[in-house]
């Protein structure tokens, strides 16, 4: 057979790399043995040259079956090598992660209940997607953690595909658009009318709803600060995405549970997460602007989860390869991820916010149109970003100025977010704050008056 007559196995750094166990080295030595480019086995396999490098380098493990096998397929090797049974690989979407990570989440009783009571306070009277928000004074939070942990009290009506795509699709753009409240007061309904979908018809197209409802309830519970509810939606959201065929859904799915597991201080597990999943996913890439999108909105989320663990390097790399899908697109695009050129230059700036360097933020920030930014709820989080960054700089009149302007973008990112509201009370116990007028009715737009 051609491994053991080949003479690159009795080469030192092949032999080397074999006795390490490493795959990563094993894939390294042996594709300079054969005198094959990061570019050719990169375009052998369907993935980028940087992931091959950070594969190959262990910058990102290399431990999912489908991309070892097609690493050996390219580089001609047996496949016992890089530690894969001489099986058949199975087909199917992106897998399941081989562990769950566990995680104790902190309460934060006081600013929980003030996020509470402002949130009921911005639901008195708001329109939820053509129907009236309720009107009796029920904790919209509550509804949520019924809809998770209690059977329902009367079995919903499972709606038709067609009518669940349209539900999802109008509460995903209410979200894209900024408004909180009417998304929270959504949710519990169309979750209890996709699942009950999905109970009629397993592994039917609810499967790929459910999943996209717990998704989105994720990203706004992350926004609320409730991340113990979050936990639990991202947890449901992997489930029911593994057990539908959508990739996209999958990946979704993934970005947000990688979210969830940064804030949980876990950002080195959430980075692997994200990252396997952008390699799963490039082989699709070819797919259209879709893809790309979601591929781009892993990265830019890997970058950004990079910079809060202090990793300059790696923020810096992936944010450039963020940029590389973007440009591929073109434009900014409508797909759920609204990802595309602008949305690369935000993570920029709150990357270089969460690095400590505020002034090269505010420099992004200076060359983006805000008008231009493709959705409110990005826009109102632009002008938060600036906040931060200007607060970050000791620079409240610029912090004041940009916190007024995320307040007319969209009410509700100023309204609802815990990191503005402690802004707003250092702001309100500045030497300078007299000189900031208006400043005490803001803080008690947002919640943040003592």
């Amino acid at each position: 057979m051609d491994h053991i007559t080949d003479p690159i196995w009795r080469t030192g750094p092949v032999r080397a790399a074999l006795e390490s166990g490493d795959p990563g080295a094993i894939v390294r030595s042996i594709r300079k043995a054969r005198h094959v480019t990061l570019v050719e086995l990169a375009a052998r396999c369907g993935y980028s040259p940087s992931t091959i490098s950070r594969l190959e380098t262990g910058r990102q493990p290399l431990r999912d079956v489908r991309v070892l096998r097609s690493l050996a397929a390219a580089l001609a090797i047996p496949a016992h090598l890089l530690g894969l049974a001489d099986i058949p690989p199975r087909c199917g979407g992106i897998p399941r992660p081989a562990t769950m990570v566990s995680a104790i989440l902190r309460p934060d009783e006081e600013t929980d209940s003030m996020r509470r009571r402002t949130l009921l306070a911005g639901l008195a009277g708001s329109a939820v997607l053509g129907a009236q928000a309720a009107r009796s004074p029920v904790d919209p939070l509550a509804a949520i953690e019924a809809t998770l942990f209690n059977s329902p009290s009367s079995a919903p009506t499972p709606a038709t595909a067609a009518q669940l795509t349209r539900e999802v699709t109008a509460v995903r753009a209410v979200f894209h658009q900024g408004r909180y409240p009417e998304v929270v007061s959504a949710l519990p309904r169309l979750l209890s009318t996709a699942i009950a979908a999905r109970a009629q018809s397993p592994g039917g197209p609810a499967e790929g709803q459910v999943a996209q409802l717990y998704t989105l309830a994720t990203e706004l519970l992350i926004k609320l600060g409730e991340d113990q509810l979050a936990w639990t939606t991202a947890d449901r959201a992997m489930q029911a995405a593994h057990n539908s065929d959508g990739l996209l859904s999958q990946a979704a799915a993934r970005r947000a549970w990688g979210m969830v597991l940064r804030r949980a201080g876990r950002a080195e597990v959430a980075n692997q997460l994200i990252l396997d999943t952008a390699t799963a996913l490039q082989p699709e890439l070819h797919h259209g602007p879709e893809h790309l999108s979601a591929y781009g909105s892993l990265l830019s989320t890997a970058a950004y989860t990079a910079a809060v663990a202090g990793d300059r390097h790696t923020a810096d790399t992936l944010i450039t390869e963020a940029g590389d899908a973007a440009h591929q697109i073109g434009a900014d695009t409508s797909h759920r991820s609204a990802f595309g050129p602008t949305g690369v230059d935000l993570y920029r700036i709150s990357i270089a916010r969460a690095l400590g360097d505020p002034g090269t933020a505010i420099d992004i920030a200076r060359h983006i149109n805000p008008a231009a930014i493709p959705t409110v709820e990005r826009r109102g989080q632009y002008w938060t970003d600036v906040a931060r960054c200007f607060d970050q700089w000791g620079k409240p009149e610029q912090c004041y100025r940009a916190l007024l302007a995320a307040e007319q973008a969209t009410p509700d990112e100023v309204r609802y977010r815990e990191r503005i509201q402690q802004i707003t009370q250092k702001l309100l116990s500045h030497p300078t704050a007299s000189a900031l007028p208006g400043l005490r009715a803001f803080a008690s737009r947002v919640g943040a008056a003592g």
